[in-house]
C-alpha cells in the first residue's frame, strides 16, 4: 500500500454538502437540576458550519490507541483535523514519523520538534524534520460517543 493509498484510507475529506441543520437548544446544559424555562428552540445548528472552517482543508479520523487519554483523546474518538491551521507550540496535531501516523502534542525546541503523549506509559519523541514536515495537521475537534454506548 503506498503512502497515498494509507491516507485515503486513513482519512476522510470534510465534504460540505447540501447543510441539515439540527435543533440547538437556546441555553447551555447544566449538570445540576433543568430549567423549564430552557426548553424552547433557537436556531438550528449546521455541524459542517460549526465545526469545518475550510472544507478543502479538514480531514476527519479516528483515534487508535491510549496514548492521548490525559488531553481527552479515547480509542475510538474521531478528529476534526484542519490542515490550514499553522501548527504552533502546544497544539494537538496529527504527525508523520516514520511512514505512520500519530496524533501528539507538538512542542517546537531549539533542537527541533518533540511530540508528546498526554499518558505518561508512553514517552515524548524527538523527530528529525530535516527530511520535511512532519505536522500533518491540527486537530480542533475531538467527537467521541459516551462509553455505555459503544
Amino acid at each position: 500500500m503506498t503512502a497515498n493509498d494509507e491516507l485515503q484510507h486513513t482519512f476522510r475529506a470534510a465534504e460540505n454538502p447540501e447543510p441539515e441543520p439540527l435543533p440547538l437548544a437556546g441555553a447551555t446544559v447544566k449538570a445540576g437540576f433543568a430549567s423549564p424555562a430552557d426548553d424552547f428552540e433557537e436556531t438550528p445548528l449546521d455541524l459542517n458550519r460549526a465545526m469545518v472552517r475550510n472544507p478543502a482543508a479538514t480531514f476527519f479520523v479516528r483515534v487508535e490507541g491510549d496514548s492521548m487519554t490525559g488531553a481527552g483523546i479515547d480509542d475510538g474518538d474521531l478528529l476534526v483535523v484542519d490542515r490550514s491551521i499553522e501548527p504552533h507550540d502546544g497544539a494537538v496535531a496529527i504527525c508523520h514519523v516514520d511512514g505512520e501516523f500519530t496524533v501528539k502534542r507538538i512542542r517546537f525546541e531549539q533542537e527541533g520538534l518533540v511530540l508528546l503523549p498526554a499518558n505518561p506509559k508512553y514517552r515524548p519523541m524527538r523527530v528529525d524534520t530535516a527530511a520535511g514536515p512532519v505536522v500533518w495537521g491540527v486537530v480542533r475537534y475531538v467527537i467521541k460517543e459516551l462509553k455505555e454506548h459503544r
